[in-house]
């Protein structure tokens, strides 16, 4: 089937048709750093490497253009900065280069370009310039705001009143607007706060110009897919519409983007984590829970995606154990007489169960289930060729999904790794037991090797251990 995607501006599942099938377009809205990502963080970042590795397996590697933006000019980054005595360049560099690796433990592809917003304030300062020059926004005691009035169709995104709007934006009542709903394209900054030369005088730019422009300098005024979670659909999504809308003449939101889509947001007991509430656990911390980091990451990233991307999660250490419990069965079945298996595994296309599933909206719980499914045809087939066969086809589902990325021994060792060579002393010290059959012996060392977390397998190749 066609690739299906959920429009959040129609509200309806579409058929994805690219505007260019040679370069499809994704901008997709990053971390302000200013500390640690959190698991609501990630999800976001592991629901849009899903669609990247998705929409590379349909158009090419080569034809698709990822971008996903770093916001480093902000209050909070500001505040950071005082509160932990760093210059702002120092905790923007910090955190930046914790989000990356963060984001990469989780197995999450690097964007094609990954734009930073202070990178990018000549581009937000002329955008904003045309706003005026065309009666969209207007100057006002050293700010440039947004003259909300102006858009007809402002609100089209997000389907809210007028009235809920303002009280949803929080915003600033100030004698500055010409109407409470007007949004901050530039704001002044004092001597002791970042700021930039503008016709407005020194200041910084409102969070949501820095969008439009760095979505607009690397991928064009209209492109293909806008992303992000949920709770940016307003106002953050609306105001980009109505300004790179209004800059460029253009008639309506599908002008700037001309598929939208949200993830849904994660819980923890039931209430939305977020930082502003103290209600969070961030990537690190989480990835500190496993005894070896890549494989807790790849844990993790499966206990993401076995809810859909769009559906609430609620985050427990059941979804973890399960999702552990998930990867030693994929892991275990590619391990299953792991010496036939022919070294182009890599090499065959997932089966058109796992790839109709994904075409479906990025529907991942189904395609993770016909993995399972895989799995038992991987242990009821006896005939060597058409098993590994099997076997190739779940590692190339796997990686898909970002997952399946380990060697099945290096799986089930994890860290143990260093503790290899002693234990292969051992299992040889047993196999030499038992050719001379002393079979006491050979008894002992594995029971001895069990009861420190070893376990040893016996197969037609030999014996293989893994941790218990």
């Amino acid at each position: 089937m066609a690739l299906q995607l959920y429009n959040s501006l129609t509200r309806r599942k579409e058929a994805f048709r690219p505007i260019d099938s040679q370069n499809v377009r994704m901008y997709v809205c990053g971390p302000t750093v200013y500390d640690y990502a959190h698991i609501g963080n990630a999800r976001a970042v592991v629901a849009f490497d899903l669609l990247y590795r998705v929409l590379r397996h349909e158009y090419g590697a080569n034809h698709v253009t990822y971008v996903r933006n770093i916001t480093d000019v902000e209050d909070k980054i500001m505040a950071a900065a005082e509160a932990s005595g760093q210059t702002i360049g120092e905790v923007t560099a910090r955190t930046t280069a914790q989000f990356h690796e963060d984001m990469a433990a989780l197995g999450n592809f690097p964007p094609d370009v990954e734009p930073r917003a202070t990178e990018y304030i000549a581009q937000m300062i002329a955008l904003i310039e045309r706003l005026i020059a065309s009666g969209h926004a207007y100057a006002a005691e050293g700010h440039a705001l947004f003259r909300v009035a102006s858009y007809a169709e402002y609100g089209a995104l997000s389907r809210r009143s007028r009235k809920d709007m303002i009280a949803g934006a929080r915003v600033e009542v100030a004698p500055y607007k010409e109407d409470p709903g007007d949004f901050v394209l530039w704001k002044p900054s004092t001597p002791d706060q970042p700021g930039w030369d503008s016709p407005w005088g020194r200041g910084r730019p409102g969070w949501h110009i820095e969008c439009s422009a760095m979505s607009e300098n690397t991928l064009g005024e209209t492109f293909d897919i806008h992303g992000g979670g949920l709770d940016l659909i307003f106002p953050h999504h609306e105001n980009e519409i109505a300004q790179s809308v209004c800059a460029h003449d253009g008639r309506g939101p599908q002008d700037f983007a001309r598929y939208w889509m949200h993830n849904g947001m994660l819980t923890v007991g039931g209430a939305k984590m977020a930082k502003s509430d103290g209600n969070f656990i961030t990537v690190r911390d989480a990835l500190a829970q496993g005894d070896d980091q890549k494989k807790q990451g790849e844990i993790i990233r499966l206990a993401l995606l076995r809810t859909h991307y769009r559906d609430p999660l609620d985050w427990t250490e059941e979804r973890l154990r399960e999702a552990r419990m998930s990867l030693d069965k994929f892991y275990r079945a590619l391990l299953e007489d792991s010496a036939s298996v022919p070294s182009s595994m890599n090499a065959p296309s997932p089966p058109s169960q796992v790839l109709t599933a994904l075409e479906n909206d990025l529907n991942s719980p189904d395609a993770i289930s016909h993995m399972h499914s895989l799995v038992t045809s991987i242990y009821s087939i006896f005939e060597p060729t058409e098993r590994a066969q099997r076997q190739a086809e779940l590692k190339a589902s796997g990686n898909l999904l970002g997952l399946l990325n380990q060697q099945p021994l290096e799986w089930f060792r994890g860290d143990w790794s260093n503790m290899g060579a002693l234990i292969e002393e051992r299992i040889k010290a047993r196999a030499d037991a038992r050719k001379e059959r002393r079979f006491a012996d050979a008894d002992r060392i594995r029971a001895e090797l069990e009861a420190e977390g070893v376990i040893l397998e016996d197969g037609p190749s030999g014996t293989t251990w893994r941790r218990g």
